[in-house]
């Protein structure tokens, strides 16, 4: 495995410290951002499920395509 690492560092022109950094920062920016997405959801479901969520929903309208 570190074979492969330090491989692919050597192909992007960094070191393999650099490397292992950089793929920790993606790794956790990719979770963090997930965890939003799946907030999100969990929230839009709770209150599409509400009848004051729905009766936002009908008052805020649906968004347009064109709108800019």
């Amino acid at each position: 495995m570190r074979d492969e690492l330090e491989a692919a560092a050597r192909a992007r022109g960094i070191g393999l410290a650099t490397l292992l950094r950089d793929l920790a920062t993606e790794t956790a920016r990719t979770s963090r951002r997930a965890r939003i997405r799946e907030a999100s959801a969990a929230i839009g479901a709770r209150i599409a499920a509400s009848a004051e969520g729905q009766a936002f929903y009908e008052e805020w309208g649906t968004p347009r395509a064109d709108a800019g």
